[in-house]
């Protein structure tokens, strides 16, 4: 039997703290049943941009938009996850300089073995390069369309029709239902 390692030999209390501080590229933070925070990880610290002593005790809706708040969005999230057991959601949030970025957030509700609510952890990820990919993609996508005097299609790596725009479908006449998933060979003379 191989020998125990450093981190095995540790209480597991000691472990989940190691644990949740190695965590950089998620914020994960724990708050009290009233949405106020209580803990905070380096990688809320990184994404928000607040220290651990400036916001613990302040509540989390600091981080959403005045149109979310004015919404109640904040408190929408904490009954729905008291209530479901978790909320999912993607939105704009805000960081401690003011600025704004696309988050996937998560919370969990946390109860005890009675099922009485402790709190909830919250976890956030920064989405924005994704989502602004998304969009440039979105974009090029609607161009292609757009264009009707130039056949723009795509082929798989092995010559199979995988898109096809407006002009391909007026220049060589099939509808995109009649030639995607079709070899491109389709367009050639034996």
């Amino acid at each position: 039997m191989p020998q125990k390692s450093t981190i095995e030999t540790l209480s597991d209390e000691r472990r989940l703290q190691l644990l949740v501080q190695a965590v950089v590229d998620y914020a994960l933070f724990l708050l009290n049943p009233d949405g106020f925070i209580v803990s905070w990880n380096p990688g809320a610290q990184r994404l928000k941009g607040y220290e651990e002593a400036e916001i613990l005790g302040q509540h989390f809706s600091r981080f959403f938009t005045p149109a979310d708040e004015r919404r109640g969005l904040p408190a929408t999230i904490l009954k729905t996850a008291a209530k479901e057991g978790r909320f999912e959601s993607e939105g704009w949030r805000l960081r401690k300089d003011g600025s704004q970025f696309w988050a996937l957030a998560v919370v969990d509700a946390i109860r005890d073995e009675k099922g009485e609510l402790l709190g909830f952890v919250k976890i956030t990820r920064d989405m924005t390069e994704r989502r602004e990919a998304l969009a440039t993609e979105q974009r090029f996508r609607q161009l292609v369309e757009s264009v009707v005097d130039y056949a723009i299609f795509h082929l798989d790596t092995r010559g199979i029709v995988a898109s096809w725009n407006s002009g391909a479908e007026r220049i060589k006449g099939y509808r995109p239902d009649e030639i995607i998933g079709s070899h491109f060979s389709r367009f050639y003379t034996e």
